[in-house]
């Protein structure tokens, strides 16, 4: 490894901080936190009222559901334990039959859905500064921003990404009022599994991933 490369948790392997067994290697990032008011700012934030619920609901369902429940199963679980009733589903045209099985599923169970997909508004691309060769692959800009402003105006709990693109996502996310979750991430290579691309990344990915 580079010793221009600054070493973080992604460089370590031990996850001593998972098992508290004290095996920390010497570049660890919470062993560097030497300010101890640091910690304890950080502590009385996981405390307040609204991310406690969150951090208290997500434990819960990790812990009642572990290796058990999908995660479809785990974001009603989790609506359910933050009181949420109204979801919201951001879900990319593309995958406009998964996003309507999952509302199926979410209505099934008792909650209120409204649903936006990526191209509401029909704007075209070059209209907000994007080059014209990209209307190649479709006229219409996809629109995260409409999509979260108008999940805003209906007032979700908690809002369900399925296949923005990447970027599209952050945008959501951005302005999205509500807290934001994903059921689906996109991957049009590898059939909506990404993390497969890291289990082959040695192997039948090599090339791809490290040119």
């Amino acid at each position: 490894m580079s010793s221009t490369i600054k070493r973080t948790c992604v460089d370590c392997g031990s996850t001593g901080c998972r098992y508290m067994n004290g095996n920390f290697p010497d570049f660890c990032p919470g062993e560097q936190i030497e300010n101890e008011a640091l910690i304890d700012e950080i502590r009385k934030k996981c405390l307040e009222e609204e991310n406690r619920k969150y951090l208290k609901a997500a434990a819960e369902v990790e812990y009642e559901g572990y290796c058990r429940l999908t995660r479809v199963e785990e974001i009603m679980e989790f609506a359910e334990k933050i009181s949420a009733r109204k979801l919201g589903i951001a879900c990319c045209v593309g995958l406009i039959s998964e996003a309507r099985t999952l509302a199926r599923v979410f209505r099934h169970r008792g909650f209120e859905v409204e649903g936006i997909g990526c191209k509401v508004g029909c704007i075209p691309k070059h209209k907000v500064g994007i080059p014209e060769e990209c209307e190649s692959l479709g006229r219409n800009t996809c629109n995260p921003i409409m999509q979260a402003e108008l999940l805003n105006r209906a007032h979700t709990d908690l809002n369900v990404v399925v296949g923005l693109c990447v970027g599209h996502d952050s945008l959501f996310c951005k302005y999205s009022d509500a807290p934001v979750t994903t059921a689906v991430t996109k991957d049009r290579v590898l059939c909506h599994n990404p993390a497969a691309a890291l289990y082959g990344a040695d192997s039948y990915y090599k090339a791809k991933l490290f040119p």
